[in-house]
């Protein structure tokens, strides 16, 4: 197969939605459409037989995710209008041996999905003999926020398979054109088009990256470190989004910016100091490195632990901002230095360098536990903290949270309402 196609994943909920976005990616350049596991589940075999009347020349994929009952729920995806059903390589031989069966009997392909499969480059060699059409090399949502990396499986499947290849999982312009480079015939891209806000350019740019066989960076570039990952994803996100992506969790509560159009994100050195000493927060910026936050509780409202100086110190240092669970003072004067200064309360009077305290000890700020290390994302609307265990994989999040909402702005402007757009009275709980 020297042609590559480009499929679109429609994960959605809305029916609606997905005609619309399926349009637009037919017009920039996409080939197959693929009715995702959630529109099924969602909207049954409807689903499957709306887009089929939509688009009666395109390729329409069923991602049904059989475990059980091969060649019924092939059948049923055959007889609503799909061209290719995927099921699941984790399924019993049985299953799978019965569902290709039935695809030959109604004239459409089977696509196994070798998600999740214990050893998946042995699983697809036992099922290769079987007369699978495509194998989709796919690494889950979850596990791509998690970190695993979807080309180096398809590295792995395509040098001992000689079956057409599907990749998905996280794919954009880029890794569809490294994907193309491995050897896979089938680039599946879902959030990177569905998500954006100029679905017809996305796709157009991903299908430009497919033809031209582009290759960002080959030749040397120095590899990104997993910290600078994380720090670019947080700057491109908001604290709302971080919150979403966190189930709520993680907002520092009652601390607020000194100054408007702010932006913090850093790794923490926390301090635990008492009331009006600030002894402790001022020699976390000789241990702070360039970047890095300073995160103190300060246990008092009433008297001031940091000031202008104390920023000066930091400015030149590189130190990207402050945290404070209690008092700042000179705000006039950091304002006019915008260095990221976030706290509870503003008072004129501070206390004294005592020297009580403790640097780099888990404390509690804004309610929220914080350890040295975890990322500290502040802006207008306050302060998250993310544990570093999981910062990639909830960055990762809160930049689908992100795309998610860019695109129903885009929806917004063309007319509807928000209610309209999330079909809010279809999902209200009966």
């Amino acid at each position: 197969m020297t042609f590559k196609i480009l499929q679109v994943a429609l994960d959605l909920l809305e029916l609606k939605r997905a005609v619309e976005i399926g349009k637009e990616s037919i017009e920039g350049g996409a080939d197959w459409l693929e009715v995702g596991t959630p529109l099924i589940k969602s909207e049954g075999m409807n689903a499957i037989r709306t887009l089929r009347d939509a688009f009666p020349d395109v390729t329409i994929v069923a991602d049904m995710k059989t475990m059980d009952t091969g060649a019924i729920e092939v059948e049923m995806a055959a007889k609503s209008g799909a061209s290719v059903v995927s099921i699941l390589a984790v399924a019993d031989n049985a299953v799978i041996e019965e569902a290709i069966k039935s695809a030959r009997k109604y004239g459409v392909a089977v696509m196994v999905d070798i998600i999740n499969a214990e050893d998946p480059v042995r699983r697809a060699k036992e099922l290769e003999g079987l007369g699978v059409d495509y194998f989709c090399v796919h690494v889950g949502i979850d596990q791509q926020m998690q970190g695993m990396d979807t080309l180096n499986l398809l590295k792995k499947v395509s040098a001992e398979l000689n079956t057409p290849l599907a990749v998905a999982g996280g794919v954009d312009a880029e890794l569809a054109s490294e994907a193309v480079s491995l050897g896979a015939d089938v680039i599946i891209v879902g959030g990177n088009i569905t998500r954006s806000a100029k679905v017809k350019e996305s796709t157009a740019k991903i299908r430009e990256s497919m033809d031209l066989g582009w290759r960002k960076g080959e030749g040397g570039k120095e590899q990104e470190t997993l910290d600078t990952r994380i720090f670019k994803l947080f700057m491109q996100v908001s604290t709302p989004n971080i919150s979403d992506a966190m189930h709520r969790k993680g907002v520092m509560r009652g601390i607020k910016p000194l100054f408007d159009d702010i932006k913090l994100v850093g790794k923490a050195v926390v301090v635990q100091t008492f009331e009006g000493d600030w002894a402790k927060p001022v020699e976390a910026t000789d241990v702070a490195k360039e970047g890095e936050v300073i995160v103190v509780y300060a246990g008092s409202k009433q008297v001031a632990i940091w000031g202008e100086l104390a920023s000066w110190s930091c400015k030149q240092r590189g130190i990207a901002g402050i945290v404070i669970d209690g008092a700042v003072r000179d705000v006039a004067e950091i304002r006019r230095l915008r260095f990221p200064v976030f706290a509870k309360y503003v008072v004129p009077n501070a206390g004294e360098p005592k020297g009580f305290g403790e640097l780099n000890a888990a404390i509690t700020c804004g309610g929220q536990e914080v350890e040295p290390g975890d990322w500290i994302i502040g802006d207008d609307n306050g302060v998250v903290v993310v544990p570093k265990a999981r910062a990639y994989e909830i960055a990762r999040r809160a930049k689908e949270v992100w795309k998610n909402e860019e695109r129903v702005l885009e929806e917004i402007k063309r007319g509807k309402t928000l209610s309209q757009v999330l079909d809010l009275y279809v999902w209200e709980k009966k």
